[in-house]
């Protein structure tokens, strides 16, 4: 056995969170794959599932549906679900209860937070919208047609030098957490320091950042916040996203889809509008109830083992740092000098909870690195992405990790 796979059974000895694993459906790897059991380093992209979801899931669909129909809207909690789902991720992302609320997905909630946000600027003279210029596309989309409806100017602005470009004309700023691309950690306080510095509202994308890391929204005066579920939350494929309204700004919040579900009296049926209070104007419509108590489920494996304590995201964030850490000191050592550049900040200050490689032969490597039983992604032209989702990825996965892609390259 090797140093580096010593050292990764010495940390996996030492890892508190290594109970929470055995809440995961981690099944080995096809029989055609030579190797044992399977990696999963896909997490920032879909998170694995929870052994709790499936018992959830069918009690929903054959008791609830089918047996209580239409009296599983009071009798199951149907139609408060977003708000108290809400308040489930609060936690995660360092807010408290009521100022989330669950529903639509996340590209839906950042074109409502979005011109939301120049909406609360109306009146100042300030007609621009700044983006992160190196943002997930959609994201980009949105603010582009925000832009658009709202007579905005639309400025793309490399994360870092968003303070310098900020001014009188500023009316709202969208930026991610975490650049999906390289996993850099974008300073989420400074940085709304300063917009708030220039008289504009911030807008924050946490797809790949909630659930793997302490975010603060409320610590750090966060205005207006979204972001996926199906990533390090676990929610499953399609799981709805949720939408975060800061408490001071609630009656200030004008969504542009003023949907019945938001309404003061939904069931009034009036014509006028009049939005509900609190965080319960960002819903639209009738809920996705299948996929959302899916969600519901999937967030009690935060519970812990039952002893009342909980996983605690710090926790998850020291385990996160090491992991990374130790993937990079496995491929320093497995893989050949010079065939793959990390692409990923060295310094956990600006680091989230993936490792983009680099590397020429990108889609080919990562397409055996799956028949081998790794499964990361690959993104166009040149990079291998590994996302490490503390809650079920042990040391010992990392340093197969890395010693199956050295023998792929090799």
């Amino acid at each position: 056995m090797s140093e580096l796979a010593l050292k990764a059974e010495k940390l996996d000895a030492g890892d508190e969170l290594a109970g929470v694993r055995a809440q995961f459906v981690l099944d080995t790897v096809s029989d055609h794959v030579a190797d044992a059991a399977g990696v999963y380093l896909d997490g920032n992209s879909l998170g694995a599932l929870p052994v709790g979801v499936p018992g959830r899931v069918e009690d929903v669909v054959r008791r609830q549906w089918g047996e209580l129909r239409i009296r599983s809207w009071d009798e199951s909690g149907w139609w408060t679900a977003p708000e108290r789902i809400g308040d489930r991720i609060a936690p995660l992302v360092g807010a408290a209860a009521g100022q989330i609320v669950v529903g639509d997905s996340t590209s839906v909630n950042v074109f409502k937070a979005l011109v939301a946000a120049v909406r609360m600027t109306a009146g100042s003279g300030r007609d621009e919208i700044v983006v992160d210029a190196t943002t997930f596309p959609t994201d980009g989309y949105i603010a582009e047609s925000a832009a658009r409806m709202t007579g905005c100017t639309l400025r793309p602005v490399a994360p870092a030098e968003v303070p310098g470009a900020l001014g009188e004309r500023t009316a709202a700023v969208l930026l991610n957490h975490v650049d999906y691309r390289t996993g850099r950690l974008h300073d989420l306080p400074a940085l709304t320091a300063a917009v708030h510095a220039a008289g504009a509202v911030v807008v924050w994308d946490l797809c790949h950042s909630a659930g793997a890391l302490p975010v603060g929204l409320d610590e750090h005066g966060v205005d207006l916040a979204v972001g996926c579920t199906y990533k390090y939350l676990n929610g499953g494929p399609g799981s709805p996203a949720y939408l975060y309204v800061r408490r001071e700004l609630q009656d200030r919040f004008d969504s542009p889809l003023p949907g019945w579900n938001s309404h003061a009296e939904p069931f009034g049926m009036r014509s006028e509008y009049e939005p509900a209070a609190g965080a319960l104007r960002g819903r639209v419509g009738t809920p996705d109830i299948l996929s959302m108590l899916a969600l519901e489920a999937a967030l009690e494996v935060w519970d812990g083992d039952g002893d009342g304590d909980g996983v605690s995201i710090e926790a998850v964030r020291a385990k996160s740092l090491a992991l990374t850490d130790f993937f990079l000191e496995c491929v320093a050592s497995y893989v050949p000098d010079g065939r793959v550049e990390s692409v990923t900040p060295v310094a956990h200050a600006e680091r989230g909870s993936q490792v983009a490689l680099r590397c020429a032969d990108a889609g080919d490597v990562m397409k055996r690195l799956i028949e081998r039983g790794v499964v990361g992604d690959f993104r166009h032209p040149d990079v291998l992405r590994f996302g490490f989702t503390p809650l079920y990825v042990g040391f010992g996965d990392v340093e197969r990790a890395a010693r199956t892609l050295g023998d792929v390259i090799r």
